[in-house]
C-alpha cells in the first residue's frame, strides 16, 4: 500500500447507522459444496429478514465472478483472491448497516480464516451447508461434477479439488432431506439472535 493512502474518518458511524436501523449489521457466510444449497437458502433466508424489515443484501459465487471478480480464475492463487475481495466488499457493506448473505464454496480454513480477519468474528455468522458430495453430485444443477468427471473442469472442488469443512460454524445444516423453510426456520432465529442491539 502506498504511503501516500490515509484512512478517512467520517462523522456518520458503523454504530450510529445500527441504531438507526435498531439491530446489527452481520455477514452471515454460507460455505459448502457446490449444489449442496448455499445460494438457494441465502435466498430462503433473505426473503425472511426482508418481511421482518431487515436491509440485507446477498453476494453469490456466480453473480461476483460476473462483474468486479470477471478476471479472476479457478487457480488456489485467484479462488483465494476471490474470496480476499468479497470480504472486503462486505466489510464496507457491514460498516453501511446491512445484513449480507454471502453464499461462497470457500473450500480452505486458511481462505476463510482472512474474511474473519478482515471482517472480525463478531461480525460474522459463518453457515456450514453439509450436504453431501453424493447428493450434491445427484443434483449436479450446473452440469460441473459430470464435467469434472469428464476431466473438463480441473481443481473442481470436492473432486479434484479439497474441501475442508468448517471446525466451528455457527450453524450445521444440511439441506438433503430437510425442506428449506425447515433450514430457514432453523438457521432464522440464531440471526435475529446475533443482530440484536443488545446481545
Amino acid at each position: 500500500m502506498s504511503k501516500n493512502i490515509f484512512k478517512q474518518s467520517f462523522e456518520i458511524t458503523k454504530s450510529l447507522r445500527e441504531k438507526k436501523n435498531g439491530y446489527k449489521s452481520l455477514l452471515i457466510w454460507y460455505t459448502g459444496l457446490s449444489g449442496s444449497g448455499k445460494s438457494t437458502l441465502a435466498n430462503a433466508v433473505e426473503k425472511e429478514l426482508y418481511k421482518k424489515g431487515y436491509n440485507s443484501y446477498i453476494l453469490d459465487g456466480d453473480n461476483i465472478r460476473r462483474g468486479i471478480n470477471n478476471e479472476l480464475g479457478f487457480s488456489k492463487e485467484d479462488r483465494s483472491e476471490n474470496i480476499r475481495r468479497v470480504a472486503e466488499i462486505s466489510k464496507l457493506m457491514l460498516d453501511a448497516g446491512l445484513i449480507i448473505n454471502a453464499a461462497f464454496i470457500s473450500p480452505l480454513i486458511s481462505d476463510r480464516k482472512i474474511i474473519k480477519d478482515i471482517v472480525g468474528v463478531k461480525n460474522l455468522f459463518e453457515i456450514y451447508v453439509s450436504t453431501s458430495l453424493e447428493e450434491c453430485e445427484k443434483r449436479d444443477v450446473k452440469g460441473l461434477y459430470k464435467k469434472s468427471r469428464e476431466g473438463l473442469i480441473k481443481d473442481f472442488t470436492g473432486i479434484t479439488s479439497k474441501y475442508e469443512p468448517p471446525k466451528n460454524p455457527d450453524v450445521v445444516i444440511d439441506t438433503q432431506d430437510k425442506d428449506i423453510s425447515v433450514c430457514v426456520n432453523e438457521i432464522l432465529p440464531k440471526i435475529i439472535s446475533k443482530i440484536k442491539l443488545d446481545a
